[in-house]
């Protein structure tokens, strides 16, 4: 989600110039050995954007690196920098000298340990606002007539590490929170914050919109929502949470807010959740060896898994990883996969001609820094066979300018030779996997995420179709050249499920030319779905279905399915292009006892556009008219409690 109310999104560059980093900091394989004497252990090769920083550096030294990283990435929206900073287990800052960190675009901040006490920082870990002037050109909050939000604050990442927080030496409006005004395609998983609250607005820089996000695996005491606009929080612990703008759902959350108001406030609780996974994550063990732990599935669950020490599941070497660069070709990372081996994605863009193969079941893919593969020639960049306990996590996705039948495969459409094994105890997962069909360069792809194998897990997901980028369109015949964008970036469906028994915790899917999201399999179940309509349909004739149906509902269950649920739906609306464009209903599924729909909802966000029912013809019309003697001068969402 990416709009002002009544105010276009400026224009986006993609920013800082290679002096920003004007630090002498050489970040070519930067691993800082520990002062310490540990147990010898061969230090791995991560690559030259892979930091690692150990207690024994001082705060200065620490600070120095992670601002020089943030110098580099805080307005790099559209590049192809990737970075890990990762901290040993150990303690960093102190009260008088906290440690004090912001994370830019394609930047992870995560800890070493075996849990997250094992990592601890004294100071903080944020994201704020980012500011531009009326030309659309990044500046410093507090600039004359800068506008600040954080609606673009997408891909990064934080985990595994427990934030004591500390002020010292910020304005006073910082002080007492842990700001992460961040928007789609951010997790926060793994982590405590301790001493203070944990903010998802920016208030400092206001008017701060923001449209994230993911908490997941993770402890705070207050949490102050402000003015996200969906969010998730899952399987995590919290003391209180504040207020809500459209669309908040808890799942698994010891402290949860009660949702019997629905929808004030728009709260949708979830005791506990049906399936969930958490993400594998490297760590460093007693003997001072690398290693990857790998959580095991969990059913109905609760609370954080780490409450009682180590979580659940089992513990890989690194040295059983093939670790990857960008300059392997798809043929050498297939040779290793094929050999047994895992594979670690080390940060960078990866051009993938071929499709990368993950075909032996309980193989892990995990990227670090946001490890990005892009397709080029029309290849498919990743295919998963229908084999029970693959994981990939942390991976981005993008299509490249030749079209690709589909970005990521799971299973094929008629099974891997034979039956089908898939696992309800040891599902495929998907955590942190996103994708994008635009924005850098023009993208194509007729389908972004298809997933054929049943009972498979997808734990947070990003599907987006840009709606702004620098592909060096012609500006002047639409905004944001968005006349040329509907026929150039090409992606027909977000995500498409024909799996049965499959499962989304965290589904966000934006801006596809036809249904966004197409579920045919049986037993399917959605815990919050958020979706932005294309902005772009020339004429209504390019957003009609074949049938005639005015528009493309965002979220379409197939009419033969017998049993399908969602928990918490947000489907927005902003025709930019044509306002007089209009969709029929945000969400079709079949009547049936079987399909549940609970606490869905459509919006217009302030714009042109209308979308005429919630579900079935169902739900009252949003169309950006304000409500008659509504204070704000804003139109509300239109909500339906349940459905059928």
């Amino acid at each position: 989600m990416h709009v002002l109310p009544r105010s276009p999104r400026p224009p986006t560059f993609a920013a800082a110039s290679a002096g920003a980093l004007a630090l002498g900091l050489a970040l070519a394989a930067v691993v800082v050995p520990p002062a310490s004497a540990a147990p010898a252990a061969a230090e791995p090769d991560l690559g030259p954007n892979v930091v690692v920083v150990d207690p024994s550096m001082t705060t200065a030294e620490i600070q120095s690196i992670a601002d020089g990283i943030h110098a580099r990435q805080a307005d790099d929206e559209m590049g192809t920098g990737r970075y890990s900073l990762l901290f040993r287990p150990g303690s960093y800052g102190t009260a008088d000298d906290p440690l004090q960190i912001q994370v830019g675009y394609y930047t992870e901040v995560a800890g070493l340990g075996a849990t997250p006490g094992d990592v601890r920082i004294t100071g903080k870990v944020e994201v704020y606002n980012r500011c531009f002037d009326a030309a659309g050109a990044p500046v410093a909050a507090g600039s004359p007539g800068a506008e600040c939000f954080a609606l673009n604050n997408f891909w990064r990442g934080i985990s595994n590490l427990t934030i004591d927080v500390n002020s010292v030496g910020q304005d006073d409006c910082r002080g007492g929170n842990n700001f992460w005004a961040v928007s789609q395609a951010v997790s926060m998983r793994r982590v405590e914050v301790t001493g203070g609250g944990l903010t998802l607005m920016d208030y400092c820089s206001g008017p701060s919109f923001a449209s994230g996000g993911f908490i997941a695996d993770s402890r705070a005491d207050v949490v102050i929502n402000g003015s996200q606009q969906q969010w998730l929080t899952r399987n995590s612990e919290i003391g209180s949470w504040s207020n809500g703008v459209w669309n908040q759902t808890f799942s698994g959350v010891v402290g949860a807010p009660d949702d019997a108001g629905y929808p004030d406030p728009p709260y949708t609780t979830l005791e506990r959740t049906p399936v969930s996974r958490e993400k594998p994550y490297l760590f460093i063990g007693a003997d001072g060896a690398w290693n990857v732990r790998v959580p095991q599935a969990q059913q109905g669950s609760s609370g954080t898994s780490w409450a009682e020490g180590l979580t659940a599941g089992r513990t890989i070497p690194l040295r059983d990883f093939y670790v990857a660069d960008p300059s392997d070709s798809v043929a050498q990372i297939n040779a290793q996969l094929a050999r047994g081996r895992h594979l670690l994605l080390t940060p960078g863009v990866y051009d993938v001609d071929r499709s990368i193969a993950v075909k032996r079941a309980d193989t892990v893919v995990l990227g670090l820094g946001l490890a990005t593969l892009t397709a080029v020639e029309g290849a498919v960049p990743l295919r998963l066979a229908d084999r029970p306990g693959i994981v990939v996590a942390g991976v981005t996705i993008d299509a490249g300018t030749v079209e690709s039948p589909v970005l990521l495969q799971v299973g094929t459409k008629n099974g891997n030779n034979g039956a089908r094994t898939s696992s309800a105890a040891n599902p495929t997962t998907l955590s942190d996997v996103y994708f994008r069909i635009g924005g850098p360069h023009v993208g194509k792809t007729d389908i972004a995420l298809e997933v054929n194998s049943d009972r498979v897990l997808v734990d947070h997901t990003w599907v987006w179709r840009a709606d702004h980028g620098v592909e060096d369109f012609d500006t002047a015949q639409g905004f944001l050249g968005d006349d040329e964008r509907w026929v150039t970036n090409v992606g027909r469906n977000g995500v498409v499920v024909n799996g049965d028994d499959v499962t989304a915790t965290g589904l966000f899917v934006e801006h596809f030319q036809e249904h966004n999201t197409v579920w045919n399999g049986e037993r399917g179940r959605v815990v919050l779905y958020q979706n932005e309509l294309p902005y772009d349909p020339p004429t209504q004739a390019d957003w009609t279905t074949p049938d005639g149906t005015l528009g493309w509902a965002a979220y379409k269950v197939d009419d033969s399915v017998q049993q399908h649920q969602l928990w918490g739906g947000g489907v927005y609306v902003y025709n930019r292009n044509n306002p007089d464009i209009v969709t029929t209903n945000g969400y079709e599924v079949p009547r049936r006892p079987g399909v549940s729909l609970q606490h869905v909802m459509t919006k217009n966000l302030s714009g042109p556009g209308t979308i005429t029912h919630v579900v079935n013809g169902v739900g009252d019309a949003v169309d950006g008219v304000p409500d008659p003697g509504d204070p704000d001068g804003y139109e509300d969402p239109s909500y339906v409690l349940s459905y059928p």
